[in-house]
């Protein structure tokens, strides 16, 4: 390995200074500005010296919290794919702090339109190192996934300064709630620097939510305040208690958009290197993203800025893992995915990397963007056909078989290439698409508030009503709604393999039928905790016990038919075909082999799952020890041999 490639890009404090690290292969010249403590002034320009497609610069006797940003020199013909303009103040791709947030203006993207008064300013930082710790969750764990404002701005026990903050999380109330739920580990949605898409700000409307980044490793200040600390402070609170941390990291497109969007970094540094075009029309930003541009991964230059982004939040914030937003661009070269492409190898060979937690949301819109049970073995994938089958079969129009296979992990899925084990990470709901509540309560999305006349967001959500479309103060139908959520969470902490649960689906939040919630930093998406339903908090913590409990649900291995695994119907017997094939069954049994946590026994759990809206009757299946218990949230109670099982509901059995 050359000296060049080992350099650290960025900047770097030495004991002479900091030293400056660019790459751009076309690029005439870059420029450093300096400004002064409040960012507003410039002070200094000094140019970069070229080392190859490296540009470097010393500046001797700098310090930490020194303020800069980057100018480009060359070529502005976007025909052509270049944007090189040196009006534009550029933010260092490897920034870690920024002194503000960006906010949107068309001047970012006029050429010769100097932005130097529009742009943050990146702030040299110096590295603190945390003591290399292994992962703290494990596949098969509880994950939690968590946008941060909307999380805690309303939270009555936060400090009103802490509220929206990354900080909030460690408050005791915060870490308390976590902790009755059992949660092995947050999810946070993205907390690095984003910019408003341009269509927003003339609507009075802001992005809540991160899904447009400007810089990979830029904290955004508006969620971490105080920057690389605070992040590295609230994760050691969460893993005192138990609880990882994982990052929703967005590598697949920028908020520079398309081509008439603004020139912010990489953009601005050789938009070539950066960013993927049609290979005869460099002008033209192939768009497998639905933002405007996608990344080019394959690319050495951004292929490195990937992977030291992710080494620099495990080696100084200790974080757990990352989840992927539209991964397959990840994967993508120019002959589309490759699960064995060099970015996705280097992640998994790389020392630092190799023992993370790492999930993909497998798809984009590209061509062959649909790539679920695709990626590597050690990479976890959100399971969409699990969330639309779970829905369906709860709504009535999917079979019991599609049921059982989410039940058992979707081996039909994650193990048609021979593969043991399920990576599947199992949800009913994200923060995409509808809540839990709005899904039991809205036929159709109401997503008027985003200004885009109802046409944004998905259109098939598998929803339904319960009878009155939205909001009512009808008790017989806010009795269904609880009834089917109770349903659905039981029946995905009965499933086999990671489950994930959105933050606010265990007590009822809803976001008034809009689901694209992403450009609503209001009420609509705010997290409001005096309306939380303690019911529905009390099932969803009682199901994180049983699975801690119970060994069986977290064992991420496929049933090999051994005796692991009973499917039985109503009358306690085994399966038979017509059982498989009936449309209208209502129920569906299933036993498995288990490890009771609670005194160490191999026992049997029994799950029986009534989806009709009558009440039916039961049996299990004869029991290996002399009887069944049934588990209820107020205890364990012997079962009968008939057993009444409540319209839409779950239940459990253990082997007595």
């Amino acid at each position: 390995m050359s000296d060049q490639t080992i350099r650290s890009l960025g900047a770097t404090l030495t004991d002479a200074g900091v030293e400056f690290g660019v790459t751009s292969k076309r690029a005439e010249r870059i420029e450093l500005c300096v400004f002064d403590a409040e960012g507003k002034k410039e002070i200094l320009r000094l140019p970069f010296t070229r080392d190859g497609d490296e540009h470097r610069l010393l500046v001797k006797g700098a310090k930490h919290g020194m303020r800069y940003g980057l100018r480009a020199h060359g070529a502005y013909d976007p025909d052509q794919g270049l944007w090189f303009d040196p009006s534009k103040l550029l933010i260092d791709p490897y920034a870690k702090e920024l002194d503000r947030p960006f906010q949107y203006d068309p001047r970012l993207g006029i050429v010769g339109e100097d932005t130097q008064d529009l742009m943050p300013k990146a702030i040299v930082t110096r590295d603190v190192a945390v003591a290399p710790a292994k992962p703290l969750f494990q596949p098969g764990g509880l994950i939690y996934e968590v946008a941060v404002k909307p999380f805690t701005m309303l939270h009555p026990d936060v400090p009103a300064k802490q509220r929206g903050t990354i900080a909030a999380l460690a408050h005791p109330s915060v870490i308390a709630y976590l902790k009755r739920l059992r949660i092995d580990a947050v999810e946070l949605m993205p907390i690095t620097a984003w910019i408003d898409e341009r269509h927003l700000p003339p609507l009075g409307l802001t992005n809540g939510w991160g899904y447009n980044p400007v810089g990979f490793m830029a904290l955004d200040p508006r969620l971490v305040p105080g920057g690389v600390k605070e992040l590295r402070e609230t994760v050691a609170a969460l893993h005192a208690e138990g609880i990882g941390v994982i990052l929703d990291l967005v590598f697949n497109h920028t908020g520079e958009s398309d081509r008439h969007g603004p020139t912010l970094s990489l953009r601005g540094l050789d938009n070539p290197n950066y960013f993927r075009s049609l290979p005869d029309q460099p002008g033209t930003l192939v768009n497998d993203t639905g933002t405007g541009n996608t990344v080019a991964c394959d690319q050495p230059a951004t292929r490195r800025l990937i992977i030291d982004s992710l080494r620099h939040f495990v080696q100084h914030t200790g974080i757990d893992g990352f989840r992927f937003d539209l991964a397959t661009v990840i994967g993508r070269g120019g002959n589309g995915f490759d699960p064995h492409g060099m970015t996705l190898r280097t992640m998994l060979a790389d020392e630092v990397l190799r023992d993370r937690i790492l999930i993909a949301e497998p798809w984009d819109i590209g061509p062959g963007g649909y790539q679920l049970g695709n990626f590597p073995a050690s990479i976890l994938e959100w399971n969409d056909r699990a969330r639309d089958d779970l829905r369906r079969f709860w709504r009535g129009d999917a079979g019991i078989g599609d049921l059982a296979t989410i039940l058992a992990g979707s081996s039909s899925i994650f193990g048609r290439d021979g593969r043991a084990q399920t990576r599947s990470v199992n949800f009913l709901a994200a923060h995409d698409g509808f809540t839990l509540m709005d899904l039991v309560s809205y036929e159709n999305k109401h997503n008027e508030a985003n200004g885009e006349n109802n046409r944004d967001g998905h259109n098939e959500n598998y929803s339904w009503n319960n009878g009155i479309e939205g909001k009512t103060d009808d008790q017989s139908i806010l009795n269904k709604r609880r009834a089917d959520i109770e349903a659905m969470l039981s029946t995905l902490f009965a499933t086999r393999g990671t489950i994930m649960l959105t933050a606010g689906d265990e007590g009822g939040r809803s976001q008034q039928g809009n689901n694209n919630a992403y450009c609503q930093d209001n009420a609509i998406t705010w997290m409001d905790w005096a309306t939380l339903d303690e019911e529905l908090i009390g099932h969803t913590a009682w199901l994180a016990g049983l699975r801690r409990r119970f060994s069986a649900f977290a064992d991420m291995d496929f049933f090999k038919g051994d005796g692991d695994v009973l499917w039985f119907s109503a009358s306690g017997e085994p399966m038979s075909v017509p059982d498989w094939e009936a449309p209208d069954a209502g129920i569906l049994g299933m036993a498995v082999r288990t490890e009771d946590r609670s005194n160490g026994r191999s026992t049997r759990l029994a799950m029986l799952f009534n989806r009709s809206t009558e009440e039916l009757c039961a049996a299990l299946p004869t029991s290996e020890r002399g009887g069944w218990s049934q588990l209820t949230v107020s205890g364990e109670m012997p079962a009968g041999e008939h057993i009444a099982i409540p319209a839409r509901s779950a239940c459990f059995f253990v082997e007595s």
